[in-house]
């Protein structure tokens, strides 16, 4: 933080001007109680019903029409462009268009001129007319945002490998990054574990350079405004991303041009090698995965990759890869619409059920906590990943989705952990000491099935935070999915245009870690916990929010930093918890709730602001909670708006993307998001307000001021 903040709470007056002046009466406050107690009810038994038959809960999960582009794309690479697929995709770009013709990355977005590109593309191979007044649409926006000229790098490989553009144009993506060993400044470990994953097949791509061949008809070229061959290279993402003599940026397109002389005059004296452990990296990871990374675009490039290298299309490996994208299809079956989700979440999803119906008052012996427990019990990992090539330390961690044992990450660990450790904790905000924790084991009263299975559960909380433990990086915090991901010259890679390429540290990622460890006993003092408080306090805005990495933005970074620092003992009067707190009382809404879009990713001083949404709104409250302000009238007011906003079904609509998959390039939908973050934050308060006198005598004094 560039500052220390010095203030306090907002003044009275200015929190009322927050407020409505008749809305937080005493007898308001009570029935507010009342509503928050049926929609906690509502929630809950809804939530209940969506738990599938293996314990598990999973959300659907909705991206933007990327996804759906690119498996028509792909499709037609394959020679299957007239397919039923094909035309139900091209369906739901028609329904994803902008009023204006092109195509957004979230619902209120700008035009985004790759997916655009991508959309038209995918529209004109599933036989749409370029004549059609969509398609017209779509090609004067395009046109007037710089054209097919401006695509992004993974773009540019699909024109190349449809015939609209040459590979010399892309970027290059050589395999031999597969054999560079970790000591090497560039190596495939020193890349983000996502990128990693798309890279490898990506770099087979590269060096085969397939092309089927379209008829002229089908091709793009009404939307080049120059010809490719005079094309700029996509620019890195780097802070200052200019070419120039001894700049990175510079000296990675010298690179570049080196690579492609020499593939072009055959001085690749490694390639065949390289190819050849490039293809042995990617099917090892086929193994115990729901497909190459368990996401979306690794799959779609693994296809293309085994394609390249002669794999027959009965072969095993194609049809594992084929099994796997259809199971990202999600069907409607009165309409027949589809669409495409990136991954699945899973494990996610089931973690943060089981902490909302813990904190609403399921009981950790209800069939469907037991369930879920011994669901997320299976799924911890017990093979060594990417990650350990970097990092010393037996396995022990939770991915997303439900198999990709490669790589798990330190957020769905955490959250793991939160979800298993509610089995033991007393009470919703009471952390259980490892002592405690183990006394059902030696009281002679408990069956032993049951002892069994707290046994199991403790081992395996033991297993994940030892990992967890391990992944902490030398400034103090938490990345994803690699420790000391950091290497900031790779974003000015001309291939780093999608703002991916490492995996640092991130608030979010702290505080949740934080949040785990506080909850399994380690407070201030332990070492581990002080280097990461301290990462919180220099990361800290001088507004007093946090940035959020995974999810859309400020106002979750701020909760998740409050929450994690509350556990392990910060006090509520510390200045960066008071200065986090009032930057989230500042930014409530005249309705009573928070609201931030994706574009604070491009524009942070317009952090805070956008269309509230019960799931931040969720978010806003649990930090002020944590940060010990249940009696504050915001914190009713933000309860009052998840009240009313809910549907009689107890569930909430919010068709925002408030999951952020990569900043400035690709964000996406939970569907549970706005079910069990409302629910969690009005059970909390309902605790809070109702256990605690005085709480709730400031409750009323605060509502009653006026």
């Amino acid at each position: 933080m560039n500052s220390s903040p010095k203030v306090l709470f907002l003044p009275q007056d200015e929190q009322d001007d927050l407020v409505e002046s008749d809305s937080l009466e005493a007898p308001n406050l009570r029935s507010l109680q009342t509503s928050a107690r049926t929609a906690i009810r509502r929630a809950r038994h809804w939530f209940l019903g969506q738990q599938r038959n293996d314990g598990a809960w999973c959300a659907d999960l909705e991206g933007d029409a990327s996804l759906e582009s690119e498996t028509i794309l792909l499709l037609a690479f394959l020679g299957r462009e007239d397919s039923k697929l094909a035309v139900q995709c091209a369906a739901t770009l028609i329904e994803k268009q902008r009023p204006e013709g092109g195509w957004a990355r979230y619902p209120g977005g700008g035009p985004d001129l790759s997916g655009s590109v991508q959309a038209y593309f995918a529209l004109k191979l599933a036989g749409h007319d370029p004549s059609d007044e969509h398609m017209q649409r779509a090609r004067s926006v395009i046109l007037a945002n710089g054209g097919a000229d401006a695509v992004d790098s993974f773009t540019r490989y699909y024109l190349a490998m449809l015939g609209q553009i040459s590979y010399e144009q892309c970027p290059s993506a050589p395999p031999e990054i597969v054999l560079a060993p970790t000591w090497f400044p560039i190596h495939l470990y020193a890349v983000n574990a996502w990128l990693r994953t798309i890279l490898v097949p990506l770099s087979i791509v590269s060096s085969l350079r397939p092309v089927r061949r379209l008829e002229p008809r089908l091709g793009i070229r009404e939307l080049f405004l120059q010809e490719p061959e005079d094309w700029p290279l996509p620019q890195g993402h780097g802070p200052s991303s200019r070419p120039g003599l001894g700049s990175w940026c510079g000296f990675f397109r010298t690179i570049d041009r080196l690579f492609k002389w020499c593939q072009r005059h055959q001085v690749l004296p490694l390639r065949r090698r390289a190819l050849a452990a490039a293809e042995r990296w990617m099917l090892d990871r086929f193994d115990q995965s729901d497909g190459l990374g368990a996401i979306f675009p690794a799959i779609v490039w693994s296809l293309v990759a085994l394609k390249c290298l002669g794999y027959p299309d009965d072969s095993p490996e194609m049809r594992f890869c084929r099994r796997q994208l259809r199971g990202l299809v999600r069907e409607d079956e009165k309409t027949g619409a589809v669409r495409l989700q990136p991954c699945k979440s899973p494990v996610c999803d089931t973690a943060m059920a089981v902490r909302a119906l813990a904190a609403s008052g399921v009981g950790s012996d209800n069939p469907a906590m037991v369930a879920a427990a011994g669901w997320l019990l299976d799924r911890q990992i017990s093979r060594r990943g990417d990650w350990a090539k970097t990092v010393r330390s037996e396995p022990g961690g939770w991915c997303l989705q439900y198999a990709n044992e490669f790589y798990p990450d330190c957020n769905n660990t955490a959250m793991a952990l939160l979800a298993l450790e509610t089995q033991f904790a007393p009470g919703p905000h009471q952390a259980l000491p490892p002592e405690l924790r183990l006394a059902a084991l030696d009281d002679p009263r408990t069956p032993s099935d049951q002892a069994t299975s707290i046994e199991r559960t403790l081992s395996a909380i033991d297993r994940g935070l030892r990992w967890l433990l391990a992944m902490q990086n030398r400034d103090g915090g938490w990345g994803a999915f690699d420790r000391n991901s950091n290497r900031a010259f790779l974003c000015y890679m001309p291939f780093a245009d999608h703002n991916a390429m490492i995996d640092p540290s991130s608030p979010d990622l702290t505080g949740r870690v934080l949040e785990a460890l506080g909850r399994l006993g380690r407070r201030l003092g332990d070492s581990v916990v002080d280097r990461a408080v301290r990462y919180l306090r220099r990361n800290q805005n001088a507004d007093g929010s946090w940035f959020d990495r995974c999810s859309v933005n400020y106002i979750y970074g701020t909760w998740q930093s409050i929450a994690g620092l509350a556990a392990v003992g910060v006090p509520t009067d510390d200045p960066m918890v008071v200065a986090g707190a009032n930057w989230l009382v500042s930014h409530q809404q005249a309705c009573g709730g928070w609201g931030e879009s994706p574009e604070t990713y491009d524009l942070p001083h317009r952090r805070g602001e956008g269309t509230p949404t019960v799931t931040q709104t969720a978010w806003a409250v649990l930090g002020l909670l944590a940060a010990g302000l249940a009696g504050h009238p915001a914190v009713a007011r933000g309860v009052g708006f998840l009240s009313l906003m809910q549907e009689n079904d107890g569930t909430w609509d919010e068709p925002e993307f408030a999951v952020a998959g990569f900043p400035h390039t690709f964000y996406l939908r939970n569907r549970y998001y706005p079910i069990y973050f409302p629910l969690m934050a009005m059970a909390r308060w309902i605790v809070d307000v109702t256990q605690s006198p005085r709480v709730q005598q400031s409750s009323l004094e605060n509502a009653t001021a006026k």
